[in-house]
């Protein structure tokens, strides 16, 4: 552990001794809720300064007399890399960008990633009318990050032929599904309410936290489809059907746009070799990155 006026970290060992816990349960915690870092999982119990954990990007306050780990065990996100080398704050969606959206509200993280969906199956610049419409993001900034495709996540080889969600209720299909304020839920439900249709008309709901969950749901064939990214199905190993390209931003306020660490993220945003990067990932455009498109 490290004493005096810098962070103080825990290992799990030490850790279940300060919560008072079994070592096994804390690591069904940690599991639930955490990532490593540097190869092992390491939590703060810092009162008063802000924690960030790992390598997703994520950031929490601590409640005095409450211990805190806040922070997901999923595969890092290219933002989440940027984010982490340059030691920013920013809220990653994995678990639901609505999330990070109120986190950012609240000021426990300086950004937040989003990637919102009209419900109604619309297609139009969500993420701006969202921050426009909020009123106490008066003073915030929205910057372009990537554009990337989103789409259903099939079987290796699509062997039951399917084209879109219009038969997710005429083959009673079973679906794949986000927790709810997720973009990619978001996009589903948006979908499925342009073909009349509910996710009552499925013929089972499979629970998904990610997107590498909806593909693995899809492996193990309990699942028949569910929506992802093609960097996710990629990754994955199984079919995609492209469906939209979805605009993936990050919001922040202005105050905070001038920090020294968002710049340098924004600096790494211009580097030749992030673009490089993102191309590994398939499915994402990243020319725009780090320009402002919107502001009051």
């Amino acid at each position: 552990m490290q004493h005096g006026a810098g962070p103080e970290f825990l290992t799990t060992a030490e850790a279940a001794a300060y919560l008072r816990l079994r070592e096994r349960k804390l690591y069904e915690l940690v599991a639930d809720r955490c990532t490593k870092v540097t190869g092992k999982w390491l939590l703060s119990r810092g009162r008063s300064r802000p924690l960030v954990i790992g390598g997703n990007g994520t950031a929490t306050r601590r409640v005095p007399g409450r211990a805190t780990a806040d922070c997901r065990r999923q595969p890092r996100s290219l933002v989440a890399v940027g984010a982490e080398r340059e030691r920013c704050r920013v809220g990653d969606p994995a678990r639901g960008q609505r999330r990070g959206y109120r986190r950012l509200l609240n000021g426990e993280v300086i950004a937040a990633a989003i990637h919102f969906h009209a419900l109604d199956g619309a297609e139009r610049d969500v993420n701006v009318d969202v921050v426009r419409d909020e009123a106490a993001l008066y003073d915030a900034v929205l910057i372009a990050f990537a554009t990337r495709e989103q789409g259903l996540l099939v079987a290796p080889g699509n062997p039951l032929s399917l084209a879109g969600v219009a038969e997710v209720g005429d083959r009673q299909l079973r679906l794949a599904v986000r927790p709810e304020g997720a973009g990619a839920q978001q996009l589903l439900l948006g979908l499925l309410q342009r073909h009349r249709l509910w996710l009552a008309d499925a013929g089972a709901t499979v629970p998904a936290h990610t997107g590498p969950d909806v593909a693995q749901a899809i492996r193990a064939d309990r699942a028949d489809c569910g929506i992802a990214t093609r960097a996710v199905a990629t990754a994955a190993g199984v079919g995609f059907l492209p469906l939209c390209l979805e605009r993936f931003d990050l919001l922040l306020r202005q105050r905070d746009y001038f920090r020294p660490a968002w710049q340098s993220l924004l600096k790494l945003f211009a580097d030749p070799r992030f673009a490089a990067q993102a191309g590994e990932f398939g499915g994402l455009d990243v020319s725009a990155a780090g320009s402002i498109r919107w502001a009051p």
